[in-house]
């Protein structure tokens, strides 16, 4: 009886969890370039004294949907896509570096080139910063180049690149900020080949369908677990009154 217990319990317990990740896709969806989480649930054979035949049911090898997006033009000078495989470098709360597809960008008030999700974009060499009175544009390779607003459009000023990088898929790790990084933690170098889409952003991977269906699917799982559970416990005091007729 306790073999059940111990599958149910633990199944519901990975479902949650799994729940709470496809919940996550689907909060993101509208997130410019967001990939999606994946999951895979497997059974773990318990280690110890009399416990050869349980099993724990855990959410395991979880990874991520590299597929891209969709490029939808927006006619902003400071969104960017990414034209196929690549990332934009960041500076994370941390300030470590760290990667995204988020191309939405703006100029803090110091000049400081930021995503929208108050990110610091680095380029080549640094953070990038922005003259003041200037108006962008942003080049396939990611030069950011500027010319005055408030005189006559001459006297085009290079101000840097953006640190574009294209490091391998599985040498990536996702983190809790949803921000992406290298597993050994060093900076990527940066990749020459990585282009950019300029008035631009990338869609979410996200499949708003099949997402809201696995959360249905999810929810029916978690209740039959919890089912399982019930009979479990049901059976046990059965088998005590039996075991016990005085009781």
């Amino acid at each position: 009886m306790d073999r059940l217990i111990y599958t149910a319990m633990s199944g519901a317990t990975q479902t949650l969890q799994r729940q709470a990740s496809v919940s996550n896709n689907l909060a993101n969806v509208n997130t410019p370039g967001f990939r999606a989480s994946l999951d895979t649930f497997r059974s773990v054979p318990l280690q110890g004294a009399g416990l050869p035949t349980r099993a724990f049911v855990v959410d395991s090898t979880p990874g991520t949907d590299f597929r891209p997006g969709v490029i939808q033009q927006t006619g902003r000078a400071l969104d960017v896509a990414l034209d196929g495989k690549g990332w934009i470098a960041v500076q994370d709360a941390n300030g470590n570096e760290a990667y995204t597809r988020n191309g939405s960008l703006q100029i803090q008030p110091n000049g400081i080139v930021q995503t929208r999700n108050g990110l610091t974009v680095l380029g080549d060499a640094g953070p990038l910063t922005i003259p003041e009175d200037t108006e962008i544009t942003i080049a396939k390779d990611g030069t950011l180049s500027t010319v005055p607003s408030t005189t006559q459009k001459v006297g085009v000023v290079v101000v840097g690149r953006i640190k574009l990088t294209n490091p391998a898929e599985d040498q990536l790790v996702r983190g809790e900020d949803g921000l992406f990084r290298t597993r050994d933690g060093n900076p990527a170098e940066a990749d020459a080949g990585v282009t950019v889409v300029s008035g631009s952003l990338e869609s979410s991977n996200v499949n708003t369908v099949d997402a809201m269906v696995s959360m249905i699917a999810l929810a029916r799982q978690f209740d039959t677990q919890i089912k399982l559970l019930q009979n479990a416990d049901e059976n046990a005091r059965h088998a005590s009154s039996l075991l016990n007729p005085n009781g």
